[in-house]
């Protein structure tokens, strides 16, 4: 299920279902993900209670817990992308929105597979970017990241990028 509380230009909600699916298959995850789109506000709300942390961020993942059978269908998590880091990301990055989103989905589907940036030795790194260009993405969340530590900032950012 995708929820757009944000319009995005260029991605509706079933363009972003069929990019989820696609996604999904190329990560070899095989449970539904549930995708919201939504503001800073409330990535901050869900940061905050589920994590701990008063900070918004470009996109946060939930893994369902193990075990848990839905009476409806299995899920393998949610992931919560904010629209209005996603639209900065976009402008500094010089690519659209919509890709943007399905950027920053694609990352947290990475997660909900179990992949894990910050202990994986460039893992999820390596998998992001192959599955990028599978997918016809620019530069993924991993490698943007690291190229960026290497270039001079002009400008300051309100939250470093953090998936749960």
């Amino acid at each position: 299920m995708v929820i757009l509380r944000k319009r995005i230009a260029g991605l509706s909600r079933s363009t972003l279902e069929r990019f989820v699916l696609r996604a999904r298959r190329a990560a070899r995850l095989h449970d539904p993900v549930n995708v919201l789109v939504t503001n800073s506000l409330e990535i901050r709300s869900l940061s905050s209670r589920f994590l701990g942390k008063d900070k918004p961020t470009d996109v946060l993942s939930f893994p369902s817990p193990t075990g848990e059978l839905s009476k409806v269908r299995r899920v393998a998590g949610e992931v919560a992308i904010s629209a209005d880091i996603a639209r900065e990301n976009a402008a500094r990055l010089g690519h659209s929105l919509a890709d943007e989103v399905k950027i920053l989905t694609l990352h947290g589907i990475l997660h909900l597979a179990g992949f894990d940036h910050e202990h994986d030795h460039g893992e999820m790194a390596r998998k992001e970017i192959r599955l990028r260009r599978q997918l016809k993405l620019e530069a993924g969340l991993i490698e943007r990241t690291q190229i960026e530590r290497t270039q001079p900032r002009n400008h300051q950012r309100g939250a470093r990028r953090r998936t749960a």
